[in-house]
């Protein structure tokens, strides 16, 4: 009896069907040249205090944050932080700024994980009834989640690590 042969077509590949330029949904993303995704966002809210959008940052990092207040007319150059500490946030520096506005410079501990938002008050020197406040609002992961790209303005200034016993490679002497 002679063997049967087997054959296998071979199919010539996956074929779409040509559209015409324009046609159907655009194929690529489209960026607004308006959307600031890379740096510091500063809102204004309507009841004259300001959101500020930090990004990403990792649980047990101190960060530096830099960013710029529009004009704030009641407080002008003579603002300073409220005198309320605060654990997490601390302003550090308020210049004003070239391009006008104030320029804040403060530290912030990420402590946990989440979305956070911790607040600050600026104060006029010579005005006892003006006061702004400055959330600052921040999207923390754990510190095993991976490195965050930090937005133009942060940076990381240090890693505060607690100890874990059962991490450690410590083999004490018998």
């Amino acid at each position: 009896m002679a063997a049967a042969k087997k054959s296998c077509a071979k199919a010539g590949g996956v074929r779409f069907a040509e559209e015409p330029l324009g046609a159907g949904p655009p194929s690529h993303v489209h960026f607004d040249e308006k959307l600031h995704d890379s740096v510091v966002m500063v809102t204004p809210e309507e009841d004259g205090n300001f959101m500020v959008k930090v990004g990403f940052l990792k649980t047990q990092h101190r960060y530096e944050i830099v960013f710029t207040l529009p004009d704030v007319p009641a407080l002008r150059k003579d603002a300073c932080p409220a005198p309320v500490p605060s654990p997490h946030l601390r302003i550090t520096n308020i210049t004003p700024a070239p391009e006008g506005g104030l320029k804040v410079t403060c530290e912030y501990m990420a402590q946990q994980e989440g979305v956070l938002c911790e607040e600050a008050l600026l104060l006029s020197e010579t005005n006892q009834d003006v006061c702004v406040k400055v959330k600052v609002q921040a999207r923390v992961m754990d510190r095993h989640q991976g490195t965050p790209m930090l937005l133009e303005g942060v940076r990381c200034i240090g890693v505060e690590l607690e100890y874990d016993s059962e991490q450690s490679d410590w083999q004490g002497f018998d």
